[in-house]
């Protein structure tokens, strides 16, 4: 017996279908927005989790920090999200990047662009939490959680998520948001490029004496850049690159020893800090698949690429997916086509394709180019940042890349402009 997608449908019986247009693998913040993001507009959509929502929630399920770029905040106001995250969002009013600790540095006011912030930092629980409490209002969607998956059909004119408790999910389309390890893209024989940069990311947060007035620090440093993004309060989130080989040690360094090697590369412009939280760390690499889609199937976010967090837009493109796949798909359900149609898939990967590879390839030079020591390099990007930031000529240069830091730069999906679907 098939049953439409429902809240109710959750207490069916395990021998039973569930029917719905679309089924998200994966109940990660993309995959979450687009399920949002759809439900919003009336699709009828199954996610399916293998995380129970109580563990979501808990601090120590998620202890990172994430920048919302400006367009992505969109996004989030769109799917009917923001509201239950925008008062503990800090935003994002200047922008210092600075390589260790030169006195030519680049900087970005956000008055130079208009009253807008560039973004905001907000820890990943609590984008977690707005999202969960925007599913909860949306009839068209059913949240299968915690369970996990055994495997695909997409041979049919449906395709069919079969469920480790005997269930099984039918859906005109379904969305691989089930991160770098996505069975959905092994299930396609989707093959990947990808390395890895020898560098982890060490992340914890900070509180400090001084407020730090929205201010956002990239530092390059010779190991990797060290970021400081502010929280709201007097707190800021640290996204530490370490080389590999060295990360473990600071991970277990003791409290003070800690506190002295952050105090070291923050400086003093937060006055005396203090680490909160937990600290964790997770490998930095580059992966790109070779497509994005196959019969029946999209993949988007890290189910198909991952950066390096230099530039703090891996979180900002999956958003960009989610917001694109959003509208091919309600496109095509208004019309009555179907979203899993070859024609709807080509059009998700074209419009994503070269917003993501841009990004790759700028993310990669980045990190090439400034994690390292060498003396000729260091001199010509210091002239390069100084010259950006002072020159007449090039001032239109540096509106252009504090609009991309705003993620409003390209080919835009109407969410992202501020448009319903």
């Amino acid at each position: 017996m098939d049953t439409v997608a429902s809240p109710s449908s959750v207490a069916s019986d395990a021998s039973d279908a569930v029917t719905t247009e679309v089924a998200i693998v994966g109940g990660g913040l993309s995959g979450l927005t687009l399920a949002c993001a759809l439900g919003s507009a009336g699709v009828p959509v199954v996610v399916i989790d293998r995380d129970p929502p109580s563990a979501q929630m808990a601090p120590h399920f998620d202890g990172r920090t994430t920048a919302i770029a400006y367009g992505s905040g969109k996004v989030l106001d769109g799917a009917g999200v923001w509201p239950y995250l925008a008062d503990e969002a800090g935003p994002i009013l200047d922008i210092r990047v600075t390589d260790q600790n030169a006195p030519l540095f680049l900087h970005y006011d956000h008055r130079e662009v208009g009253a807008r912030p560039f973004g905001w930092i907000v820890e990943n629980r609590v984008i977690r939490r707005a999202l969960m409490r925007r599913l909860a209002e949306l009839p068209s969607v059913t949240h299968l959680a915690p369970v996990a998956v055994s495997g695909l059909d997409r041979s049919g004119p449906r395709a069919t998520v079969r469920l480790a408790d005997g269930r099984t999910v039918r859906a005109r389309l379904i969305v691989g948001a089930d991160g770098k390890k996505s069975l959905c893209r092994e299930d396609a024989g989707i093959d990947t490029l990808s390395w890895s940069y020898g560098q982890h990311a060490i992340i914890t947060n900070i509180e400090h004496e001084l407020p730090h007035g929205g201010t956002a620090v990239e530092l390059f440093l010779p190991a990797g850049p060290f970021a400081m993004l502010p929280l709201t309060g007097n707190r800021t989130s640290i996204v530490w690159s370490e080389r590999a080989e060295l990360a473990p040690w600071y991970l277990k360094l003791g409290e003070a020893a800690f506190t002295a090697e952050l105090q070291s590369r923050v400086g003093d412009w937060l006055g005396r800090i203090r680490p909160i939280g937990p600290r964790a760390s997770y490998p930095l690499g580059l992966m790109h698949a070779e497509r994005y889609v196959d019969r029946r199937l999209a993949l988007i976010s890290e189910a198909c690429h991952a950066m390096h967090p230099i530039a703090g837009q891996g979180l900002n493109v999956g958003m960009r997916d989610a917001a694109a796949l959003a509208e091919v798909i309600v496109d095509a359900h208004r019309l009555g086509l179907d979203p899993g149609a070859a024609d709807a898939l080509d059009r998700y990967q074209r419009w994503r394709r070269v917003d993501t590879v841009s990004l790759l390839a700028t993310t990669d030079l980045l990190t090439r180019l400034f994690s390292n020591d060498i003396a000729p390099l260091a001199l010509a990007r210091r002239l390069g940042m100084k010259a950006v930031n002072d020159l007449p000529p090039l001032k239109p240069l540096k509106r252009l890349f504090m609009r991309h830091a705003m993620g409003v730069v390209g080919e835009l999906p109407r969410l992202m402009k501020g448009e319903a679907l």
